[in-house]
């Protein structure tokens, strides 16, 4: 009869051993999965080449189409008699303020546009890799570059290092 509550005790004591070491495993696992960051996502904003397969505008206004979950695109032709315009050539490139220069993002992961030149400054845009940009300045302590995106008015700090100089021709 002793041995049978033996048994009884040992055998209950190890299946919640087991139980334990489980459920600790089972823990350490998914804290270890929660630690993991997940991959950067990628907005039609950020990267010039996905800005590119973004659909283009098909009414003369400009707007872009939209579509929704569960709607179907629908293209109504309209008779006009009336051409529509050509798109306009491009303007000539502005001239660069003093001091300023033409580079491109080095950095392959690309770079946060911060508001201030300090780490804790408001996020304002990104920078994809090998963007061309305009650095036209640098902080004091030559840590911080100020920078415009090509094509746009967006100005922001980026760190210094990540970008480099291209030789205009």
């Amino acid at each position: 009869m002793l041995s049978s509550v033996t048994k009884f005790l040992l055998g209950f004591f190890l299946a919640i051993a087991v139980l334990v070491g489980g459920g600790v495993a089972i823990g350490l696992y998914f804290v270890n999965r929660t630690g993991i960051p997940p991959a950067k996502p990628v907005f039609s904003n950020d990267s010039p080449s996905v800005k590119a397969q973004a659909p283009k505008a098909t009414e003369p206004g400009g707007g872009k189409p939209s579509l929704k979950p569960g709607n179907q695109a629908q293209s109504s032709p309209t008779s006009t008699s009336t051409p529509t315009e050509s798109p306009k050539a491009t303007p000539s490139p502005k001239p660069l303020p003093s001091g300023a220069y033409r580079g491109r993002v080095s950095w392959a992961e690309g770079l946060s546009l911060r508001s201030q030149p300090n780490q804790e400054a408001e996020k304002i845009g990104g920078v994809g890799f090998n963007q061309k940009i305009i650095i036209l300045s640098e902080s004091e302590d030559k840590s911080w570059q100020k920078i415009r995106l090509e094509g746009s008015e967006q100005e922001g700090w980026v760190k210094a290092g990540n970008t480099e100089k291209v030789n205009e021709q």
